[in-house]
């Protein structure tokens, strides 16, 4: 009878763990923020822009591009057209470049744990877990109304800037643009001394779901080929949050190798990720576009 009483409050222990993981997961809102960066300072008339969500959960956040996002779901049309109609094992495609720059990463913050993973793709997601970034901040009695919200000030010295930011106590989500954290309410914007770095408020809404969604989006012809995790756009309707189920963990050394091993031999690297397939890409992928000058970094080394 012992014996039974203790495997019951086990299972009670592992059921409660369980809802309780579940609800730390499950998405409660999202909020949109207008991202400048200057990049270039002898081009200080042209910022770097960018349209960001952040997801939100109880212990954790996901911040990423609305920008990219869009561009993918036409690209994955697109090459789900062309697999359509292609032939098998001779599949040629014309891969599009964004029409802007977009944001490639994925940032995927978990308070409670004190984890940090950067999502980052090269035909496959890789994963790379950093260092947690804690901020020391400093709150002040400064409040202000921002989209409706009353905000109170806080400054930091974060990544070699001096930063200001906003956040809303009402809005219990110790989270924020980026990398930006650890504050009692959302932050709703931030920016640097130096108006070099700016995050301004979009807007927030709170999440209710009506069901499940499929987690993720994939593009596939005939039963021959398929191709995963072109977009994040199901991450944006889903009930929880979540990292790509087939995504290979690595280290950044690691993932710079992969990449230059992309930008030697594009079609090589892709026909070695999907075997038994041969690619032909007729694109400037092959002649990429001038990379922007970036001589002002968004995190700044510091020397100790």
């Amino acid at each position: 009878m012992k014996k039974q009483s203790l495997i019951l409050l086990g299972l009670i222990v592992l059921l409660f763990n369980a809802v309780k993981a579940q609800k730390t997961d499950t998405i409660r809102a999202k909020a949109t923020y207008a991202f400048s960066h200057i990049q270039d300072t002898l081009n200080r008339n042209k910022p770097f822009t960018q349209e960001m969500v952040l997801l939100l959960t109880n212990q954790s956040s996901c911040y990423l591009s609305l920008d990219k996002i869009n561009f993918d779901i036409q690209r994955r049309k697109d090459l789900a057209e062309q697999m359509k109609n292609s032939v098998p094992g001779k599949m040629n495609f014309k891969v599009g470049t964004d029409p802007k720059k977009t944001i490639q990463e994925e940032l995927y913050l978990y308070t409670g744990e004190k984890k940090m993973i950067i999502k980052k793709r090269l035909i496959n997601n890789y994963l790379i877990e950093e260092s947690f970034p804690e901020i020391n901040w400093n709150l002040t009695a400064d409040t202000s109304t921002i989209a409706g919200l009353k905000c109170q000030k806080a400054t930091t010295h974060f990544m070699g800037r001096d930063y200001t930011a906003w956040f809303c106590p009402d809005l219990p989500f110790q989270s924020g643009p980026w990398k930006l954290n650890g504050l009692p309410g959302l932050i709703v914007s931030a920016r640097d001394a130096k108006n070099e770095v700016i995050f301004d408020f979009l807007g927030f809404e709170s999440i209710k779901h009506n069901g499940q969604t499929k987690l993720n989006e994939e593009v596939e012809s005939g039963g021959m080929l398929t191709i995963k995790g072109l977009t994040n756009a199901a991450l944006l309707n889903s009930p929880v949050l979540y990292l790509p189920k087939e995504a290979i963990k690595t280290s950044e050394k690691e993932y710079q190798k992969l990449a230059e091993a992309m930008k030697k031999d594009p079609e090589g690297f892709i026909s070695s990720s999907m075997p038994g397939t041969s690619f032909k890409i007729t694109n400037s992928i092959k002649n990429p576009v001038r990379q922007e000058t970036i001589n002002n970094p968004i995190e700044i080394l510091e020397v100790k």
